[in-house]
């Protein structure tokens, strides 16, 4: 049985585990981190303590973009989907491919940053109970939309080259995706308006 639920103070450790368990050295900083490529590639191969203490630091201070969801069977974290205000991923609208997705308030848009699978727990359902639960998790944060940035290619990817999730996934989720972008679409769900009429 999967358990879904939002990342808390309390579970950055284990967090911090799943990510040890996967041999993922990011740590989920990778859109915040204010570097060239190169600096990027050189501090997850050589300084990975770095990444892991500036994401918990920012879990436990409650900072928006450290926010995400968790998947738990018992007490073990299998999966970790990063779902934040989309202007907490500065770098997504800095990037060629990307600089079109400006539409609306950010506040109101959430991303979806990664996908992380354990990976004695993949091709279990665990990212599609991260992408389910992300609806109503969102809802709550006050979001009105989401978005996710998946790699689109004819063949499957390899476990590693998806780390922004299967477009497959997304589909279906109920994902609409925007036309004419090529190897990198933006798949976005609107959720209505959670404000009183």
């Amino acid at each position: 049985m999967i358990r879904v639920a939002p990342l808390e103070r309390g579970s950055s450790s284990a967090w911090a585990r799943l990510f040890g368990e996967c041999g993922s050295t990011c740590f989920c900083r990778y859109w915040h981190f204010q570097g060239t490529k190169n600096d990027w590639l050189a501090r997850c191969a050589h300084d990975a303590d770095e990444n892991r203490r500036e994401q918990v630091s920012s879990i436990e201070a409650g900072d928006p973009c450290s926010r995400g969801l968790v998947a738990w069977k018992g007490d073990l974290a299998v999966g970790w989907m990063k779902l934040v205000p989309r202007g907490c991923l500065g770098k997504l609208t800095r990037l060629p491919v990307y600089r079109s997705t400006k539409i609306g308030d950010d506040a109101d848009v959430y991303s979806i940053g990664c996908l992380l699978v354990h990976p004695e727990h993949r091709k279990s359902g665990v990212a599609r109970a991260l992408v389910a639960a992300a609806d109503a998790q969102v809802r709550a944060w006050g979001g009105l939309a989401i978005e996710a940035y998946p790699r689109h290619t004819e063949g499957p990817l390899h476990d590693e080259e998806a780390w922004m999730g299967p477009e497959s996934l997304f589909r279906e989720a109920g994902y609409d995706a925007s036309p004419g972008m090529g190897p990198y679409p933006v798949y976005r769900k609107a959720l209505g308006s959670n404000r009183a009429p």
